[in-house]
């Protein structure tokens, strides 16, 4: 394309010369003779073009207006066909269309397992901690339950170090072929067990999807030390990693350390930022925004180099890129007494209602005594609640033990600060096991602490348990393989059905056992140590009627020794999202 200045800046003699009209002559003149062509062009000669006669000029002009004019009629005419078109009723090839529902095939199932918990050494400036090795009667074991399908083959799985070394094979990869049609007779049901394998680091639990169903599979990390500053019991379900968590309950005091694990198993890099909710409203830190994960890696984070100082810390973890899991190391050191250990889970995302079940409350008297003493007010229950958003939130709280509701100590409700952590106290209650329902207008997010260990001088241990989905049908639910533990369910409205069948280590699908539980109370059932001479590993856990929740307690015998984990949803069949054409 021609520059549009290229005529701009040429001299007058570069210029062409401009056209003008011939002079118009009286219509009675005219030439007496043709003149010449002098231009010497092969001595040719070319003669003038005769004279237009005025009339004929005439009725040029008329005709050249006559054009214009009947170029602004058809402009007009089409104006107005654009104008009738626009308040017509369109037609059907032109009305705006939905956005088209896809089938989106379901994928394979990954789940995440924490490493040990490990002693801070120290940190440099920044938040990156240093671990010392942990006390040595510490262990650290995964275990993990992967279910067939109802023709009993077993999806490809296996558990491997996040770095993708195998660590054990449960099943290999099937060709792709058509799932075979259970064969007549006996439920063919089986599963894939990894019974208390130790691992020393992350570990990643994967299995194929399987006729566009992700397989049912599960597995739980559960930690144990008798002796060292992180004497306790720690336990957390191996977690499906995604883009956007919400973990509550972190304390970074004195005498309180918070260490945030942020785990990517994709072949992606992920960039995580953290908001950060205290007490007092939202934290503003700077290092809390661009935390790179690479692939196959962990990063951890020291909370108290975002957030010093924070009794009540949530934390909410986003990321862009690649999916990570998220969990919380937090430990209490009362001068030299080990005050406890947990890891901190996600819980399900800010809603107007949250329930949470797995509470074992202790004598609420020698509680109190306890909680009087400083340095121990983490001691007691409670609840905390996280508000997100720019409005207060009233929550209204309830609490469900095996004979129905209790009151709470004031009442139940209580307004939650925006932006802010709101601390609740469930003191004053009778021990038991309880189910804890929260619900309020505004959306937050919650989780509840419980403590075991009454006496100041001895070592004690803590326990968080976030909010939990509503129970449905085929929950995995893997079992720690040691301690004293408990299948606790909780259906605060309503009645429910609830049946858990066990798993045990050589791969078998036991008799189903059933549960019927009345609404507004909370039943537990102690987990045997085998069933039918083999070491019990898992449930399958299925709930109909009213709305249910469930988590498993572990505690120690003759120990103070605590950590909940709530039944983890079930797998997903195949799914359909809009698509939006556009650019």
């Amino acid at each position: 394309m021609p520059d549009q200045n290229e005529n701009e800046g040429a001299t007058p003699s570069d210029r062409p010369a401009p056209t003008r009209p011939a002079p118009s002559r009286p219509a009675t003149a005219a030439p007496a003779e043709a003149k010449r062509d002098r231009s010497g062009r092969g001595g040719s000669t070319r003669s003038a073009p005769a004279p237009v006669p005025a009339l004929a000029r005439v009725k040029n002009l008329w005709g050249a207006v006559g054009g214009v004019l009947s170029a602004a009629l058809l402009v007009a005419a089409g104006g107005g066909l654009v104008a009738a078109a626009a308040f017509s009723p369109q037609g059907p090839g032109s009305r705006p269309l939905e956005a088209p529902l896809a089938a989106v095939p379901a994928g394979s199932s990954v789940g995440i397992c924490p490493g040990p918990a490990r002693l801070l050494e120290g940190a440099p400036v920044g938040t990156d901690p240093q671990f010392s090795p942990e006390s040595a009667t510490a262990k650290s074991a995964v275990n993990a339950v992967v279910l067939s399908s109802s023709a009993g083959e077993l999806p490809g799985s296996r558990l491997a170090a996040l770095t993708g070394s195998p660590l054990v094979e449960l099943a290999k990869a099937a060709p792709p072929s058509a799932t075979p049609s259970p064969a007549p007779g006996a439920p063919a049901l089986r599963a894939g067990v990894v019974p208390q394998r130790a691992v020393d680091a992350v570990s990643v639990l994967s299995a194929d999807a399987q006729g566009n169903q992700q397989p049912s599979a599960g597995a739980v990390m559960s930690y144990t030390a008798a002796d060292g500053d992180l004497r306790g019991t720690a336990a957390a379900a191996c977690q499906r990693p995604a883009n956007d968590l919400w973990l509550v309950g972190a304390n970074t005091a004195v005498g309180r350390t918070a260490v945030l694990n942020l785990s990517n198993a994709s072949g992606t890099p992920a960039t995580v930022s953290l908001d950060l909710y205290g007490a007092k409203g939202p934290i503003q830190a700077p290092g809390s925004r661009g935390l790179l994960v690479a692939p196959g890696t962990t990063r951890s984070v020291i909370l108290a180099g975002l957030a010093p100082g924070q009794e009540q810390l949530s934390v909410r973890v986003r990321s862009t890129g690649g999916p990570v899991s998220a969990v919380i190391q937090q430990s209490v050191l009362r001068g030299l007494t080990a005050g406890g250990v947990d890891f901190i889970s996600p819980g399900t995302a800010p809603a107007t209602r949250q329930a949470i079940s797995g509470l074992d409350l202790q004598d609420p008297a020698a509680l109190a005594a306890l909680a009087a003493k400083p340095g121990f007010a983490d001691a007691k229950p409670a609840l905390q609640i996280t508000v997100p958003g720019a409005a207060d939130a009233v929550v209204e709280v309830k609490l469900f033990g095996r004979d129905g509701q209790k009151p709470l100590p004031g009442g139940g409700v209580v307004t939650a600060k925006a932006g802010a952590v709101t601390e609740v106290s469930l003191a004053g209650v009778p021990a038991g096991h309880y189910t804890l329902t929260a619900s309020s207008d505004v959306s937050f997010a919650a989780a509840a602490r419980v403590t075991r260990g009454l006496k100041a001088e001895d070592a004690a241990d803590f326990a968080w348990a976030p909010s939990s989905v509503r129970l449905g049908s085929q929950h995995v639910v893997p079992v720690p393989a040691t301690g004293t533990r408990f299948l606790v369910f909780g259906v605060p409205d309503g009645r429910a059905t609830i049946s858990y069948t066990p798993i045990t280590a050589d791969g078998k699908v036991r008799a189903a056992a059933t549960a019927d539980i009345a609404g507004g109370t909370t039943a537990s059932v102690r987990i045997p140590a085998d069933v039918e001479g083999s070491p019990l590993v898992g449930y399958l856990v299925s709930a109909a009627g009213g709305a249910a929740y469930g988590s498993v307690l572990l505690e120690q015998d003759n120990k103070p020794d605590v950590s909940t984990i709530p039944v983890a949803p079930g797998a997903a069949g195949q799914e359909q999202v809009p698509v939006i054409l556009g650019y």
